[in-house]
């Protein structure tokens, strides 16, 4: 890249003075930051660049002219020069090799061309060179080690991440980012034991590190989840200054014939099951009671099918994906939103510290996220009375509203051809369980009842959702293990939706994942006539199955322990006619279960909007309650490891009691409305 700089004729202009320093070597490192620095904040970027080319072509000499080159190449950046950076970050690197900085730029270079390879060997390769830390290098060798990491997890390299992220945790085990990427990408392998403590990492760091899905997988324990989410909202929001955007009270709209403005935030809304769920949902919204906003900050979708029918339907699209969240939450409140829906809660690509502004005067958790945000601005949380009946709403600190059931589905999914068993891979004759979740909801006790299910059913087969051929190798190793043949595990390949949903009904029975059940997996398997074996646990993620096979009226396969839930599975296999006769019942009432009420569930939403608005403008919109969760994180973290996988409700709730007791001996608590009332 050649810039041309206009110089201005006049000898005593400041910028022909400084290109006359820079050329005649009179210009020091700090002089010359401070005048790109000037020339960039006054619109001057090309002029700024040309310094830098100057400087550094006349002072070859000067001992930091590998700084110089540096931001030369952060300059370039700026300007859309990724090339031209990448020449100075090189040269940058010929006259220092341990200059840490060059490393880490280069690396996102060339990832930002597309070249993973050549990124990954420049993080390496300064990790390599960082064996004798200090302070300074400790920090940069761990940005590589993430980076590369990340990297690596993203492009489905996931042991190589593995073994590079185990490295950054050990190296800093207090910081939580790549142990928490190290915990998922071994629940997607099927690594067990997920945790791993070493001389260096402890058990308790792993266990502070996990992000609240992935504790959703790990155990079922609701006190926990809800005291995670609340930790992990100050760690990801803190207390974000917040006087740029004016908090608004409710308008008075109750009975007035106006609309409610509803706005549903979300990064899902395109070919993803959050997407696939509400799409006909927004569709059948009445618009002479709401008028709907959706506010999406996911990636790119075009020639997206979903994401299209979506801005179909509703009244305004706004794609804040590249702003900034306090302009999100200026663009929402300019909106004037009454109702504002999060529908990504804690999972990726969330915003949630656009919520933080209150950008509107009603804030509801919705349909992305299994559990409670346990925040101070998330006031309702719209779900079903199974997955959390009454007695359950401890477990969360939002106000819970109640629909028919928690999953709304699309009666308008496009389905292919049903296939033969023989072209999905399957053997013709043999009893087919299936799964299809995702594999992280795969625990090794899990596994361990389908291997039972197996070894007592001769000639079924196991059929599951391949993800990676890590997790495939490893799961059938286990089996050999117990003595199961491992070609009776079955990988079904990852095809598009339609062929997906079509190849579904070639199995016999679903079997249900614990402690985090099936969601969108689980409705998609009876829309497509496969009846749902599940157990129930205590936290919304394990109670979500349960939920669907009730609405879908076949509630006789929710079984009350693991125990239960082997033999049900083994019996049906062995009685043909007892499962005939639940598909039967299936496709009888497909189009009329709680299920697949779609207008049901429009209308439902409807009230509950209106009915929050009415609280609102009463002054009786609910605050959310946080109190004590700091103290049961931190019995949590101690208990997480010891509570058995299933756990009767009262002796989960003594146990808690106990450990409270015990605080409260050595620093009385204050009285809280969940397990500590006085």
């Amino acid at each position: 890249m050649n810039v041309k700089t206009s110089l201005v004729p006049d000898p005593a202009s400041p910028l022909v003075a400084a290109f006359q320093r820079a050329r005649s070597q009179n210009m020091s490192l700090p002089d010359l930051m401070q005048s790109a620095e000037t020339l960039t904040g006054a619109g001057l970027l090309a002029q700024a660049i040309d310094l830098y080319k100057t400087w550094i072509a006349f002072n070859e000499d000067n001992p930091f002219r590998h700084m110089a080159c540096f931001n030369y190449a952060v300059a370039l950046r700026q300007a859309g020069d990724v090339v031209g950076a990448i020449h100075a970050l090189q040269a940058c690197l010929k006259l220092e090799p341990a200059f840490g900085p060059a490393y880490i730029n280069l690396g996102r270079a060339f990832e930002d061309s597309g070249q993973i390879d050549q990124a990954v060997r420049q993080w390496l390769a300064f990790a390599e060179t960082t064996k004798e830390i200090t302070p300074e290098k400790l920090g940069h060798r761990l940005m590589s080690l993430q980076h590369t990491g990340r990297v690596l997890e993203n492009a489905g390299r996931l042991e190589e991440a593995e073994a590079v992220l185990w490295q950054a945790i050990e190296l800093q085990p207090m910081k939580p980012e790549a142990a928490q990427h190290w915990l998922s990408i071994r629940q997607h392998q099927c690594k067990w034991p997920i945790m791993t403590p070493s001389t260096h990492v402890t058990a308790r760091q792993l266990v502070d590190a996990q992000s609240p899905l992935t504790l959703g997988c790990y155990a079922d324990d609701p006190v926990f989840q809800l005291a995670r989410a609340y930790r992990y909202n100050n760690t990801l929001v803190g207390r974000p200054d917040t006087s740029g955007v004016p908090r608004k009270p409710a308008r008075s709209k109750s009975g007035s014939g106006k609309r409610l403005r509803i706005g549903y935030v979300s990064s899902d809304l395109r070919q993803h099951a959050v997407g696939f769920a509400l799409s006909e949902v927004l569709e059948l919204h009445d618009k002479k009671s709401v008028e709907v906003f959706a506010y999406y900050c996911g990636d790119p979708a075009p020639n997206d099918a979903t994401q299209a029918r979506i801005k179909a339907a509703v009244d305004c699209w706004r794609d804040i994906a590249a702003i900034s969240d306090v302009d999100a939450a200026t663009l929402i409140s300019s909106d004037e939103i009454d109702i504002l829906v999060d529908v990504n809660g804690y999972t990726k690509h969330a915003r949630t510290a656009i919520f933080a502004y209150r950008p509107a005067p009603v804030i509801v958790n919705f349909c992305g996220y299994p559990g409670s945000m346990a925040s101070p601005y998330h006031q309702y949380l719209i779900t079903d009375d199974y997955i959390i009946p009454p007695e359950n709403e401890i477990y969360y600190t939002e106000k819970v509203l109640r629909i028919a059931c928690g999953q709304p589905v699309d009666r308008k999914r496009e389905i292919a051809p049903r296939p033969t068993r023989a072209e999905a891979g399957l053997p013709e004759d043999a009893f087919v369980y299936a799964c299809f979740n995702g594999m992280q909801k795969i625990t090794e006790a899990c596994f361990a009842r389908w291997l039972a299910i197996l070894a007592a059913t001769p000639g079924s087969v196991l059929w599951l959702l391949g993800e990676n051929d890590i997790a495939s190798r490893n799961l059938r190793q286990k089996a050999q293990q117990a003595g199961v043949a491992p070609e009776r595990i079955i990988f079904a390949p990852k095809i598009p939706n339609p062929r997906h949903l079509a190849r579904i009904a070639l199995a016999d029975l679903f079997l249900d994942t614990f402690p985090y059940g099936a969601h969108s997996t689980g409705a998609d398997a009876i829309t497509m006539g496969l009846p749902v074996l599940t157990v129930p646990g205590k936290s919304f993620p394990a109670r979500f199955c349960a939920s669907i096979v009730s609405a879908a009226g076949i509630g006789e396969l929710i079984c009350a322990t693991p125990e239960e839930y082997v033999q049900r599975a083994i019996m049906l296999a062995g009685d043909r006619k007892a499962l005939a006769a639940l598909r039967e019942r299936l496709a009888q009432s497909r189009e009329t279960c709680a299920l697949r009420d779609m207008p049901g569930l429009a209308r439902r939403l409807e009230e509950l909007f209106w009915h929050m608005q009415g609280e609102a403008e009463r002054g009786e919109t609910p605050v959310p309650d946080l109190v004590n969760l700091d103290v049961y994180y931190e019995i949590g973290a101690e208990l997480v490891q010891e509570i058995p996988e299933f756990e009767s409700e009262d002796a989960y709730r003594r146990r808690y009691a106990e450990r409270l007791a015990r605080w409260n001996d050595f620093s009385p608590l204050p009285a809280d409305t969940r397990l500590w009332p006085a």
